[in-house]
């Protein structure tokens, strides 16, 4: 793929191929995005530039995390009608995309973002002249990026890496991503950035460009009943985040890398696939208790998450 591709259909060039683009983008399509305080900066309509909050980057404490990423993708049941790709013809992309262009932009940001390597860009111009510009970030797909059909790896990491930006609150949160793109080279992780985010979370993997389904395990003990967090789709509750399958114990379908810090891959359905792990800050698991009422808990009588007197008080009606 070019640097900048411009009103063609991304899908149709990746070599990911028509159909099976089609499956992961209707995944994708059941994904909105939010920022924290629930608003969204608007721009001038002939240039519409975002793309996710960071990777790469420096942090605001000026450390260089360079697997972090952020997460804001949630699950909220739309469903793309009509969507078709006719080979290269740009026709079809811009036809989907124009369905739902904000919900469709969401889509191809995070896509770029896990697939496109740092430091390049994918462009669109749709029929009104608006122009989309996406920031590449993890670079999990190096032969897709480049212009050469993705790899059944490829599309195997960029399933897990949409799998992983997917939390049920559609809020931001830095989360720290280990793994190996599809030529088996480490996504760069510091040794400081082990240490922030110290707090183990999951194992994602699956093939949404095959219709073989998307799957997440927890690399720790699941939340217990006081516990909650705005990352739910690992540590909580089992199918919270369905149509996500959760597989229970990453350490029973999963193997280590040699690094000792990720899973290499994980197998399903005697499927074996290439697979991504997360960790998180310690702060981001919340416990009813601590006298903070979080947006994850509720008021009631007792000690748990949806009822949490010491937090939330005792609800009043």
């Amino acid at each position: 793929m070019d640097a900048m591709t411009s009103r063609e259909s991304l899908c149709s060039r990746s070599g990911f191929g028509a159909g099976p683009c089609i499956a992961a983008l209707l995944m994708a399509a059941t994904l909105a995005c939010g920022p924290v305080d629930g608003s969204e900066g608007q721009q001038e309509p002939a240039t519409q530039t975002r793309g996710l909050e960071s990777t790469n980057g420096e942090t605001p404490n000026g450390l260089a995390f360079n697997g972090l990423a952020f997460n804001g993708l949630a699950f909220n049941g739309l469903a793309f009608n009509g969507l078709a790709f006719n080979g290269l013809n740009s026709a079809g992309f811009s036809a989907w995309f124009e369905q739902n262009d904000s919900l469709a932009e969401t889509v191809m940001r995070y896509l770029v973002t896990c697939a496109v390597p740092g430091g390049e860009t994918r462009t669109f111009t749709d029929s009104k002249g608006r122009t989309y510009v996406w920031q590449g970030s993890l670079g999990l797909a190096p032969d897709w990026a480049s212009g050469q059909p993705a790899t059944v790896t490829e599309q195997q990491l960029v399933s897990a890496c949409l799998a992983a930006h997917v939390n049920k609150f559609g809020r931001h949160v830095e989360f720290s991503l280990q793994g190996r793109n599809g030529r088996g080279q480490l996504i760069p992780t510091p040794q400081t950035e082990l240490q922030e985010f110290s707090q183990r979370e999951g194992c994602f993997f699956g093939n949404l460009f095959t219709n073989e389904g998307i799957f997440v395990g927890n690399d720790d003990s699941p939340l217990a009943s006081n516990e909650s967090s705005v990352r739910a789709c690992a540590l909580g509750k089992k199918d919270e985040c369905s149509p996500m399958v959760q597989v229970g114990s990453c350490a029973s379908s999963c193997t280590r890398d040699s690094t000792g810090t990720s899973y290499a891959q994980c197998t399903r359905n005697g499927i074996t696939y290439a697979a991504l792990t997360t960790r998180i800050h310690p702060k981001d698991i919340y416990v009813c208790g601590d006298l903070k009422c979080q947006f994850t808990e509720s008021c009631g009588i007792g000690l748990f998450t949806t009822q949490c007197t010491l937090d939330c008080g005792i609800c009043l009606f």
